[in-house]
């Protein structure tokens, strides 16, 4: 098929570098800044527009998105719909997920003149939503002209993949149909460095943690939340496997860990960790947590008894051992995957907690048809649904400590905002969460124990359908 001009414009150019990178369903509102754009991206075949029902929803359904695809994309229109947007994609920054934000920005011929527009909050200053993203971004582009279009698009899309961060991209109204010679029809494909380990850092750092851990009478290990950022999940598994510690998790890495591991431990939680697992962790003499973050939240108003003197610390990119020494340029799958090398078998923490550990019973069935539901009546329900074709959103609240209690079963999704915390956050995420993964029966759990969930999903060609239904409500 010979090249057409038509195919080559600013519009259809990004169109298709969002299909490269995987962000196969945009996710948006139409209005008037960015309606040819639109009609640029829908005109790439394999390129799906789903609208919602206002901006802020279509910021959580790309972070939803995100999460199981690995990016995800919106498209908003100018200040009205930026701003709205902005709550969404700082969400997806403390979350450490790439999302792509497209803005439909004033008409090129707008720039540099005092002309107010709508939209706006009245001031000819085009700069205000520019300035709001600078600070939840971690790349602006804002394209006003088609010479340098491509390089823009293409720096901000590669640092939200290599950074794992949310960037900003503003496209003047009027460019999208135009078309320019370096709008190729097929876009040079993306070759982004991979990141290395520093060979020499990497060994000691392995050599100094192996050490650390195979002197400790009862080490543990523990899961964070960067696990995911720095793709080091496999081999944060590797490291269980091949140690014979107990594994525990974080509560903001409830998911990134498999809960069916021989000696997979529960929530490190504090003082409301699952049964026992409090108690292990902190009477260990060595633990090992990969990508922690340490916020009020997770330590539960720094109240841990963890001594750092006892703790190596992996980072996506730095190991600390106790109170030194530290390690940079250390990627952490590189760092786990050599550990799980080095370290001898030590079950004695697992041991402990065996001879402590009681099952939890389950609650009586309601016997009075009318007596109020119980919160625990429903999760034990909640729980029985849960299989390896599931996946489940929980919503900030009490949702949080509720499914903190379920047991997942493996290959069974789950996800939520701890860091940020954005309340109504887990509805327009099921959208983004269930279009990216349509094998899976996605599950949001909200507010304080009402449940919905996507019954069933299906596409056909323009037409998107999915069916809700509310499965409990309390």
């Amino acid at each position: 098929m010979g090249e057409k001009t038509w195919d080559r414009t600013l519009g259809r150019h990004l169109a298709r570098r969002l299909l490269e990178i995987g962000a196969c369903d945009v996710f948006g509102v139409p209005g008037d800044f960015n309606l040819v754009l639109l009609d640029q991206l829908i005109a790439e075949p394999g390129l799906r527009f789903v609208g919602c029902c206002n901006e802020l929803n279509a910021g959580y359904a790309a972070d939803g998105y995100a999460r199981a695809k690995g990016v995800g994309a919106c498209v908003v229109t100018f200040t009205v719909g930026g701003l709205s947007v902005l709550n969404a994609i700082a969400g997806a920054y403390s979350e450490s997920l790439p999302v792509i934000c497209i803005v439909g920005g004033p008409n090129s011929n707008d720039y540099g003149t005092n002309r107010i527009l709508h939209h706006t909050i009245g001031l000819p200053d085009f700069s205000q939503e520019f300035r709001c993203f600078q600070t939840v971004t971690a790349a602006q582009a804002v394209v006003n002209n088609t010479d340098d279009a491509q390089e823009l698009i293409d720096h901000a899309i590669s640092t939200a993949l290599k950074e794992s961060k949310p960037v900003y991209i503003s496209i003047s109204c009027n460019l999208p149909a135009i078309p320019h010679p370096t709008f190729s029809f097929e876009p040079v494909k993306y070759s982004i460095a991979r990141k290395l380990s520093n060979q020499q850092s990497l060994c000691a750092a392995v050599e100094a943690a192996a050490n650390f851990l195979n002197a400790a009478v009862k080490p543990v290990l523990v899961g964070g939340p960067k696990l995911r950022v720095a793709k080091a999940g496999a081999a944060f598994i590797q490291v269980a496997e091949a140690s014979g510690f107990p594994v525990a998790v974080m509560p903001s890495a409830k998911g990134q860990v498999p809960e069916t591991l021989p000696r997979f431990i529960g929530t490190y939680w504090g003082a409301i960790s699952t049964p026992y697992c409090c108690e292990i962790v902190e009477s260990a003499d060595a633990y090992l947590f990969a990508g922690p973050i340490f916020n009020d939240y997770s330590s539960v108003g720094y109240s841990l008894l963890v001594k750092k003197e006892k703790a190596i610390i992996v980072q996506p990119e730095r190991v600390t051992i106790g109170n030194g020494p530290a390690f940079g340029c250390v990627l952490m799958k590189d760092f786990l995957e050599a550990l799980a090398k080095k370290l001898r078998k030590n079950s004695a923490a697992y041991e402990n907690f065996l001879r402590m550990y009681l099952p939890i019973g389950s609650c009586l069935a309601m016997a009075d048809s009318e007596e109020p539901l119980q919160v625990k009546v429903l999760f034990q329900h909640i729980q029985k649904m849960l299989t390896s074709s599931t996946a489940v959103l929980a919503e900030t609240g009490d949702s949080w400590f509720n499914c903190q209690k379920l047991k997942l079963p493996e290959g069974c999704g789950y996800e939520f905002q701890m860091q940020y915390g954005s309340i109504g956050w887990s509805v327009g995420a099921l959208l983004g969460y269930a279009q990216a993964a349509p094998q899976k029966r996605v599950i949001a759990c909200i507010g304080d124990g009402s449940f919905t969930g996507n019954s069933s999903r299906c596409i056909n060609n323009d037409q998107k359908r999915t069916e809700e239904h509310n499965l409990f409500n309390q």
